[in-house]
């Protein structure tokens, strides 16, 4: 062979090569940016409410005795507890005692009462009670009901508001009161944390014909033995607001209002629906998807205020937000129903520096890498999200299990953004260890409570804005 021909010949056999392993890596740098769907498919049974006479439901024994025992926090930092309970056949006494063992309760507290009609329904007496003194990473127990049936229990205390104070967050969604409710719930409490921070949706009592809000009074039974034990830090859904018009009934979130107190007022918010807490080194912060929070509404006013003038990263590390509906969601079941507020508020949450968005709604699971879409505007078409080291992780995680199903329908192909995604029920746990890292981890109902089907080490935002989207396990 000649040797301009040889040439030629290896000229072109390297040109091949080298398109070649172009080709490859770039296969390679999409196989490690790609997110996974999962595989795993659900159990193929529907999904079916637990029977009217199930133990969860189960009425406490004793004249009047106080059922439907619920705490969340009193104030901003965990010096007050707020108590609530129903009695079913009279008003009875208001009265909480509390103290530092089952037999030294010396400290007392009345409480105040409320009822509601709702249609054919009328509420039992729903009492709430504020706790106040209280020390930081303290067990105290309580107890009410006196002069009939007396019932106790306890909780303890978060820590006291410091950077690398740490707390376990149990994080729920969608719950609603089915076989699959119960799986999730238990599988909760065998994980264990100190504190739920709960998406939205709880009763689903306007699934059922009337809005019959018996089913209010089993749900607050079947959550009990955890929520009078430690507090649940509330965010109103869409099956919360129980407006219903065609029956007369035009007063939205009559009874989750009733029934669900929140530590609004201690944060310097107007509305119940939307305030915040500082749990140990998170601040949480509570947005209402169904309230009004266009520019210059009460919402906006307060969120603005709240991230310029009470958010301290060096007091609090973690930024964590509650939505309902999901700002980034890649299942066409509720699709886009939360885009008006992340173009309100994403902005906002990115200049912040927020660590994690927690939604609900969507009645499966999705956790995002750390994305935003901020630049887009009417005019540029830059409508895709990036990879933004400033943005937080997305988190949906409405697969509690309500009777309304799983949602199995994703889009397709899945978006850049989406890291993991499944159809399955479940709950999920942030881990908070100080203050630059957490562990996060999703546990499906089909599996042992302990077995984390995608977990990932979250670094801080402020802290350690590090890329911290590769660590994770499936």
């Amino acid at each position: 062979m000649a040797a301009g021909a040889h040439r030629r010949q290896m000229a072109v056999f390297l040109a091949a090569a080298l398109f070649l392993a172009a080709v490859l890596l770039l296969q390679a740098a999409n196989a490690a940016d790609a997110g996974v769907t999962s595989k795993y498919r659900r159990k193929l049974e529907a999904t079916v409410d637990m029977p009217l006479d199930a133990d969860v439901f189960r009425v406490p024994p004793g004249y009047n005795a106080p059922q439907q025992v619920h705490i969340t926090l009193g104030d901003q930092e965990g010096t007050a507890m707020l108590v609530s309970w129903v009695t079913p056949n009279e008003l009875g006494n208001t009265t909480v005692m509390y103290g530092g063992a089952p037999d030294r309760m010396d400290m007392q507290a009345q409480g105040i009462h409320t009822r509601y009609d709702y249609f054919n329904y009328t509420s039992g007496f729903i009492h709430h009670c504020f706790l106040k003194n209280l020390k930081h990473s303290t067990k105290y127990y309580y107890a009410m009901g006196f002069g009939h049936t007396v019932r106790a229990f306890s909780f303890t205390t978060p820590p006291k508001p410091g950077p690398d104070a740490p707390i376990k967050f149990g994080l729920i969604g969608d719950l609603g009161q089915t076989f699959d409710s119960n799986a999730t719930l238990s599988h909760y409490e065998a994980n264990g944390g100190d504190a739920v921070l709960y998406l939205g949706d709880l009763s689903y009592a306007d699934h059922y014909p009337l809005h019959d809000n018996n089913r209010w009074d089993t749900w607050a039974r079947f959550v009990e033995r955890s929520v009078a034990y430690q507090p649940w830090i509330w965010t109103a859904g869409n099956h919360e607001l129980d407006y219903a018009p065609e029956i007369g009934e035009t007063a939205p979130f009559k009874p989750f209002t009733h029934r669900y107190p929140t530590p609004y007022r201690a944060a310097g918010s107007t509305e119940p629906f939307w305030y915040s807490v500082k749990l140990a080194s998170a601040h949480v912060i509570v947005l209402a998807s169904y309230s009004a929070y266009g520019k210059y509404t009460p919402q906006w006013t307060w969120l603005q205020d709240e991230l310029a003038n009470r958010v301290d990263r060096n007091a609090t590390p973690w930024l964590i937000v509650l939505v309902h509906s999901p700002w980034y969601n890649s299942n066409s079941y509720h699709y886009m129903e939360g885009e008006t507020m992340r173009v309100q508020f994403e902005q906002w949450v990115v200049d912040a520096r927020a660590d994690l968005v927690l939604a609900g709604h969507v009645h499966s699971y999705e956790r995002s890498h750390r994305v935003s879409n901020v630049a887009y505007d009417i005019i540029n078409g830059k409508s895709t999200p990036v990879r933004d080291p400033r943005a937080p992780v997305y988190v949906t995680i409405g697969d509690g299990g309500n009777v309304e199903g799983i949602a199995n329908n994703f889009t397709e192909p899945q978006p850049a953004y989406s890291a993991f995604r499944e159809a399955s029920f479940g709950h999920a746990t942030l881990d908070i260890k100080n203050r630059t890292h957490a562990y996060y981890a999703w546990h499906r109902n089909q599996d042992g409570a302990k077995v984390v089907a995608d977990g990932v080490w979250i670094t801080n935002r402020h802290w350690m804005p590090t890329n911290d989207d590769g660590d994770t396990t499936h």
